[in-house]
């Protein structure tokens, strides 16, 4: 492979991973880091994908890792089955099919939201193929469903809808802009682009709160891994007691609050985000 970050409109390369034609960015050099590889795993809202999530991540650490940040099954412009059955299962083993596939032996891995259950899940079940985490909005324990995610279920593909849904995620909504949005809402309209997400939660109900569960505290208290939680003080989507509780149970654990920060601290915090993250991999 070449240097650098292949893209239009989020199409990258393409590998065959645990069945699925996976989408994927890429940057840096095969020996950069001395062959150490970092794994970005994007979130679940409508019109996800790696590119939407990491476009400003993957530059700034690609001079000292190779970085790869692929588009998970369900999500943004990897295949999609009709036989497929999406859960955190499956989840894993599609991502162990992508470091098989590209030959990444052992990696590091960043998660938002979504992406850090499915990092904590695999690291859980394979803990020699995975370095260090960092953990951002990453639900831990039982909670009840909050307005960003039941949005998320409930989007119907429009660029009013997309806009009303992203405005729930940061702090300050300026930061949305109209690319962004647009940009999600064209990946939002491929087939099947809700059934990842509507897979990964229950329908919301009617009246009163939909309860909801994350990766559960005795299972975290068994991660072995060094871990670094990242968490806005006004998430709006994965409550700020949940990144705590992650914190309180994960046995080598560092972890970070940031006022005025909604869930997409790499978004929002993007230069503590990166130093945060540089020093924790180093």
């Amino acid at each position: 492979m070449s240097e650098g970050i292949h893209t239009a409109a989020g199409v990258g390369r393409s590998v065959r991973a645990f069945e699925l034609q996976t989408n994927y960015l890429d940057a840096g050099s095969e020996h950069a880091g001395g062959g150490e590889s970092i794994i970005l795993l994007h979130g679940s809202g409508p019109g996800v994908s790696a590119w939407t999530n990491w476009r400003r991540v993957l530059p700034a650490l690609a001079d000292r890792w190779r970085v790869y940040a692929p588009d998970m099954a369900g999500f943004g412009h990897t295949e999609r089955r009709d036989d497929v059955v999406y859960d955190i299962k499956f989840w894993v083993k599609h991502l162990l099919g992508f470091m098989d596939a590209l030959g990444v032996e052992r990696a590091h891995l960043i998660g938002n939201s979504f992406g850090g259950s499915l990092a904590l899940a695999a690291a859980l079940r394979f803990p020699e193929r995975f370095g260090r985490l960092v953990l951002m909005g990453t639900p831990c324990g039982k909670f009840a469903m909050t307005p960003g995610l039941k949005a998320g279920w409930n989007y119907e593909p429009s660029l009013e809808q997309m806009r009303a849904v992203m405005a729930l995620f940061p702090y300050d909504p300026a930061i949305i802009s109209d690319d962004l949005v647009r940009e999600r809402y064209e990946t939002s309209l491929i087939p099947g682009a809700q059934e990842g997400l509507r897979k990964l939660l229950v329908k919301p109900n009617d009246a009163g709160e939909t309860p909801l569960s994350g990766m559960p505290e005795d299972a975290v208290a068994k991660l072995v891994h060094p871990t670094l939680i990242l968490q806005g003080r006004e998430d709006r989507v994965i409550p700020v007691e949940l990144g705590l509780r992650l914190a309180q149970n994960i046995p080598n654990a560092e972890f970070h609050l940031f006022g005025h920060c909604g869930h997409w601290v790499q978004a929002e915090r993007f230069e503590a985000f990166v130093a945060l993250t540089r020093r924790h991999f180093s």
